[in-house]
């Protein structure tokens, strides 16, 4: 999914030359509220994969953003795209490691992201917030063409993989997690268990009051 600033950023950022006759995979491409898909394929790509967790529009291959190195293999990709996703990752770690490794030494990554600031939201759950801060250090081993904020609370990054790329470790790396409202290395089951159900309500709660306070304005 997208929003009209990640559509704008793709489309500023995503040159024609880039994406024609090349191999792209979109990991997280249920598409629910728009997608970068029409605007890239009008580019025309070799081949274009969409690849979520469930079937729908916008989905070729259902799998995990966690699995997806066995399923596709090294360096198998030209181009991958990640929208509105990396919040939703549990082991965030792993999804990034294995955005990086599918891409081709030259490929392009193209990923937004939420920021501190922007609500709860399940798919079925939310886990993380990143910052311009953190996407320096978490893609400091690529050339980054494109890092800025996008208005409605959110980061966005494209980045060139190097051709001498060393991925860089970042087992100790903490990121901030709106379930326990402080940065950590990584959220257990346990943790999912015993905060997700409190934000859940909280959200509901919310959006009850906006209802009836729209309701009597």
């Amino acid at each position: 999914m997208c929003n009209a600033y990640c559509i704008l950023f793709g489309a500023i950022n995503l040159k024609p030359e880039e994406v024609r006759g090349k191999r792209v995979i979109e990991v997280g491409s249920y598409d629910t509220n728009g997608s970068l898909r029409p605007l890239v394929e009008s580019h025309h790509p070799s081949e274009y994969v969409g690849l979520d967790i469930v079937e729908g529009p916008g989905v070729d291959v259902i799998g995990k953003a966690e699995d997806m190195l066995d399923r596709f293999g090294k360096e198998s990709f030209d181009i991958v795209i990640s929208t509105e996703l990396l919040e939703h990752i549990q082991d965030w770690k792993e999804g990034i490691h294995n955005i990086k490794n599918i891409c081709k030494p030259g490929g392009i990554i193209l990923i937004t992201t939420r920021s501190y600031g922007y609500p709860y939201h399940e798919h079925p759950y939310d886990f993380w917030r990143y910052e311009l801060e953190d996407m320096k250090h978490i893609f400091s081993d690529c050339f980054i063409e494109k890092l800025e904020k996008d208005p409605a609370k959110g980061v966005f990054i494209k980045v060139k993989k190097t051709h001498d790329f060393v991925e860089k470790d970042l087992a100790d790396y903490k990121l901030y997690s709106i379930l326990l409202n402080k940065r950590v290395k990584e959220i257990t089951d346990k943790d999912i268990k015993k905060y997700s159900w409190r934000l859940v309500l909280r959200q509901k709660i919310r959006d009850f009051m906006f209802n009836i306070k729209k309701l009597f304005s």
